[in-house]
């Protein structure tokens, strides 16, 4: 890797002066403060604004791309129904991972394929939020369970089934 030439370490300076810790909790902020960066003072403008690649959509594919076509067009069209639905509203961070966990063992144990997590929107704004905070973890969620390798794809639901708020997770077949 090379080093950042002094316009682009002002630059990155000015950008890391600008953020905030995603949540309130004492707990989940670091114990002691990072040292202030030194940087040298820019001799120019920067000629160019540096652009960084734009992620892609998280509710279209979050587990690798497993399905084949016609899963992804009867999904995005809301012609598949749920064989289970789990619906995370009202609960805290833990509840909510222990119904998902319990909602995905009783989903295999059933031979079921496609299950409706409902969350919730995520909201809007600036963090520190405390609501959508379920929503924001879900991904990571399903990433770390236990059942992972069962878990063929997860896509954004059709609005019928809650757009935005809910994901479909499809489980392998056995």
């Amino acid at each position: 890797m090379r080093d950042l030439s002094p316009d682009e370490a002002a630059l990155w300076a000015r950008v890391t002066a600008t953020i905030r810790p995603l949540s309130r909790n004492p707990n989940e902020l670091p114990s002691s403060p990072s040292p202030e960066p030194t940087v040298a003072a820019p001799e120019s403008r920067v000629a160019s604004p540096i652009h960084s690649k734009v992620a892609p959509k998280p509710a279209r594919i979050l587990h690798g791309a497993t399905l084949d076509g016609s899963w992804d067009r009867r999904l995005s069209a809301g012609r598949v129904q749920p064989d289970r639905t789990i619906d995370l509203h009202g609960h805290s961070l833990d509840r909510a991972w222990q119904a998902i966990d319990i909602g995905l063992d009783r989903a295999i144990v059933a031979g079921d394929r496609v299950l409706l997590l409902i969350t919730g929107h995520q909201r809007k704004g600036e963090p520190p939020l405390e609501r959508g905070r379920i929503r924001a973890a879900v991904n990571d969620w399903l990433a770390a369970s236990r059942h992972a390798s069962r878990i063929a794809a997860v896509r954004g639901a059709h609005p019928r089934h809650g757009g935005g708020g809910s994901l479909y997770i499809i489980l392998r077949k056995t």
